[in-house]
């Protein structure tokens, strides 16, 4: 019978643990390691709608991208966060999570965003190190695309995250060279503008940061935090299932992005 743990373990292949910023909350944040798993729901977060969902199709565990456990100092009912714990706990329903390490990992959140945008010949900015196989891991990718104007670029973005909006800056050359970092990297990008990319792609970006990338010529979108890790999903679904096929794996129907746009 597969386990919580095996699971685990099973994601440290993936991301190790080791890759995780010393500020972030990865691994097994609720529940009991030996909790026999037959199946899985996946999604990015663990909000009460994905718990719930977790408990409708009898899943034995949550499996997600973003932490369960950020900046809670009280497991209780005054919070939100509190509130999901405590439903997980009560139904029986383990918590685990791969975060910043997925983000850095070869395969995981970026290497997924780059493929999802279409990039080619795509690699690590800056590398943090090797993996066992000799991989660049590391936070930030770049590629290259088909020549396009900033403008056809970002709706290219729009088009193919399915973003109900975003936000760009238009820079001043043809789009060739692209970086992406999904989630809140903006402060790459000094670095990416360095390396002479012609346009980032991530999201939760601030007013002068738009105004910075104009300035040097760089093409920037703020694509959504959602949008930009959701493809993240897809594979580890697809890892999991590969993995341990005598457990059903889905990937939440109810997730999405809690930011809505009105137009």
């Amino acid at each position: 019978m597969t386990t919580v743990q095996d699971i685990h373990e099973f994601l440290k292949t993936l991301a190790p643990e080791r890759y995780a910023y010393d500020w972030d909350h990865v691994g097994l944040l609720c529940g009991r390691a030996d909790r026999p798993v037959t199946k899985v729901l996946i999604a990015l977060d663990p909000f009460a709608d994905a718990c719930r969902e977790a408990k409708e199709i009898g899943a034995e565990l949550l499996l997600t991208h973003h932490p369960a456990i950020w900046s809670l100092s009280a497991v209780n009912d005054a919070t939100e966060a509190g509130r999901n714990l405590l439903f997980l706990i009560e139904n029986g329903i383990a918590a685990l999570n791969a975060h910043t390490n997925l983000d850095r990992a070869p395969g995981g959140v970026n290497d997924c965003l780059a493929g999802r945008l279409g990039l080619t010949d795509v690699a690590v900015l800056h590398p943090d190190g090797t993996d066992a196989q000799g991989r660049d891991y590391g936070l930030v990718r770049v590629g290259r695309c088909a020549e396009m104007t900033p403008e056809a670029f970002a709706a290219h973005v729009r088009d193919a995250l399915h973003c109900p909006g975003l936000r760009y800056a238009a820079g001043t050359r043809p789009i060739r060279r692209v970086a992406v970092g999904g989630g809140a990297c903006g402060g790459e990008l000094e670095a990416v503008a360095a390396s002479g990319c012609d346009a980032f792609v991530t999201a939760d970006l601030k007013y002068n940061q738009f105004a910075d990338a104009a300035a040097l010529g760089l093409t920037l979108i703020d694509a959504g935090h959602f949008e930009t890790e959701n493809p993240v999903c897809e594979y580890l679904a697809a890892q999991v299932r590969a993995a341990f096929p005598e457990v059903e794996v889905r990937v939440s129907q109810r997730h999405g992005d809690c930011i809505r746009f009105l137009r």
